[in-house]
C-alpha cells in the first residue's frame, strides 16, 4: 500500500535532502511537487490543499530556515502532518464499554469486505486475550451467514446465527444476550449492505444502532474505491454518526488516496486496514507507523505484530536453539524457517517493514517465485541430504536439479548461500559461548 504515494514523495523529499541550504522559492518549487503527489495518489483536493498550508507554514518559520539540516527538517515536518492528517493521539483506538459485552457494528457498501473484517477484527481480539462473538446479521446476501460461519470456524470465534430468521433487529438483540451470556468482551455485528446507499438498508441500521447502542459504528469501505470510498464514508458518518473507518483491501491499492482522505473530510479516524485476505491480515492503525511507511522508513512494530501473528512458537524456539546452542542448523531448518516468513505475508511487503531498506528495491529482487524455487529444490533432496548438505556432491546435485525442474547452477548458487549462513550462524555460537537454552 502506498507505493505510488512513497515512490513520488521520496523523489521531492530526497532533493530537499541533498540542498544545504534552503530558501523559499526552492520551498514552494518543491511542495508544488509534493502536491502534485497527493492529488496523483488520489487524496481529495481540499484535503492535499489544507495538508499544504500547514506544511508551508511550519516550513517557513525561522527554526527551520535556520536550521543545521533544513531538508531533514522538512521531512520531519511533512511526516508529523501526514500522521496528524490519518489520526490524533488516541483517536485510532477502540473504545470499550465499562461493562462487556462491547458491540462493535460493522456497516459498509456490499462487496466492501464486511463479512471478512468481521471475523479479522475478532480472531485479532482474540490474540489480545478478549473473547468475541459474531453476530450474522446480514440476511439478504445469498450465504452471507454461511461464510461468517466458515470464517468464524477458521479463526475459532463463534457465530450467533439463526435458521430461517428474517428479521435483522431481532438476531442482533438476541446475539447481545448470548454474547453477556458467556461473559464475551465484545459482540462484532455483520450487517447487511446494499450496491448504493439507500433509504431501507439505513432505516434498519439506525434501528440495529438503536437496539444495541454500540460502542463502536465502523464503515468498512473498499480502499480501492478511492475517492468513492470518501463519498461513501460521508453518507453513512451523516446518517450513523459513525466512530471510524475500516479500509479493506488496501494491498490492492497502490496510491493511498482514500486512506489519507477520509479524516481529513469526515473527522473520524481509520482504525483498522485490511492488507489481504489471510484471517490475520488486519492491521490497527498507528498514524505515526503509516506516516514512516509512507515516508519509506520502515515500521519493526508491525513486522513484529506480523510475526507474532503467524509463527508458531514451538518452531520458533527450535530455530533459536539450533542457531545459538544444540546442533546443527540444516536445510530442514532453513526450509522451516523460510515457510515461517512466507507466512507473515508476500516479501515484497514484508522488506518494506525494515528501516533501512534500499530505496527502489525491484520487484524481482524479492520475488516470491525465487522461494518456491529454493522450497522445490530442498524438498527434491533425500532427508538425509538435507541434514547432511557436504555428501550433494555433482551427480546427486545433478539429480536434484531434474527433480526441482531448476538447473544445476541454481541448485549450487542455494547450497553456497547455505554455507555461508552456517559459517555466520557458527560464528554466532562462538560470540555467545555462555548460551544455556
Amino acid at each position: 500500500m502506498f507505493e505510488d504515494l512513497s515512490r513520488k514523495l521520496d523523489g521531492v523529499l530526497g532533493r530537499f535532502r541533498q540542498r544545504g541550504l534552503l530558501t523559499e522559492p526552492m520551498i514552494k518549487d518543491g511542495l508544488r511537487e509534493v502536491r502534485r503527489a497527493l492529488l496523483e495518489a488520489d487524496v481529495n483536493f481540499k484535503v492535499t490543499r489544507s495538508f499544504l498550508k500547514r506544511v508551508q507554514e511550519k516550513a517557513m518559520g525561522e527554526r527551520v530556515m535556520r536550521a543545521v539540516s533544513p531538508g531533514e527538517q522538512i521531512v520531519k515536518i511533512v511526516h508529523d502532518e501526514l500522521a496528524a492528517l490519518i489520526g490524533g493521539d488516541g483517536e485510532t483506538a477502540l473504545t470499550w464499554s465499562p461493562a462487556p459485552p462491547t458491540v462493535i457494528m460493522l456497516v459498509g457498501l456490499q462487496g466492501s469486505g464486511k463479512t471478512s473484517t468481521a471475523a479479522k477484527l475478532a480472531k485479532r481480539l482474540k490474540r489480545q486475550g478478549r473473547p468475541a462473538l459474531l453476530a450474522a446479521c446480514d440476511l439478504y446476501r445469498p450465504a452471507a451467514v454461511d461464510q461468517l460461519r466458515v470464517l468464524g470456524k477458521r479463526a475459532g470465534i463463534p457465530v450467533h446465527h439463526e435458521e430461517g430468521a428474517t428479521d435483522p433487529v431481532a438476531v442482533a438483540k438476541a446475539s447481545h444476550g448470548r454474547a453477556r451470556q458467556m461473559k464475551a468482551a465484545a459482540l462484532i455485528v455483520d450487517t447487511a449492505g446494499r450496491l448504493q446507499i439507500d433509504e431501507p438498508m439505513m432505516d434498519e441500521l439506525a434501528r440495529i444502532k438503536e437496539a444495541l447502542d454500540p460502542r463502536e459504528i465502523l464503515l468498512v469501505a473498499d480502499a480501492m474505491t478511492g475517492q468513492e470510498a470518501v463519498r461513501i464514508a460521508e453518507g453513512f458518518d451523516r446518517v450513523l454518526d459513525v466512530t471510524g473507518f475500516v479500509l479493506a483491501k488496501m494491498d490492492g491499492d497502490a496510491r493511498g488516496g482514500a486512506a489519507l482522505s477520509i479524516r481529513g473530510v469526515t473527522g473520524k479516524p481509520m482504525k483498522f486496514v485490511g492488507t489481504g485476505e489471510g484471517i490475520d491480515a488486519l492491521e490497527a492503525v498507528d498514524p505515526q507507523r503509516i506516516a514512516g511507511r509512507i515516508l519509506q522508513k520502515g515500521d519493526v512494530v508491525g513486522l513484529v505484530e506480523r510475526a507474532q501473528a503467524v509463527v508458531d512458537a514451538g518452531e520458533a524456539r527450535k530455530l533459536e536453539q539450533k542457531v545459538l546452542g544444540r546442533g546443527r542448523f540444516t536445510l530442514e531448518d532453513f526450509l522451516v524457517a523460510m515457510r515461517q516468513v512466507q507466512r507473515m505475508g508476500p516479501l515484497d511487503q514484508l522488506m518494506k517493514l525494515v528501516p533501512g531498506m534500499p530505496r527502489g528495491l525491484s520487484a524481482t529482487d524479492v520475488d516470491p517465485r525465487k522461494m518456491k524455487h529454493i522450497e522445490a529444490i530442498i524438498l527434491s533432496m533425500t532427508p538425509d541430504e538435507r541434514r547432511r548438505p557436504e555428501i550433494l556432491n555433482g551427480s546427486r546435485r545433478k539429480r536434484i536439479a531434474r527433480g526441482s525442474g531448476r538447473p544445476v547452477a541454481e541448485v549450487n548458487r542455494l547450497m553456497k548461500r547455505f554455507a555461508e549462513m552456517e559459517k555466520m550462524m557458527n560464528r554466532m555460537k562462538g560470540l555467545m559461548p555462555s548460551f544455556k537454552p
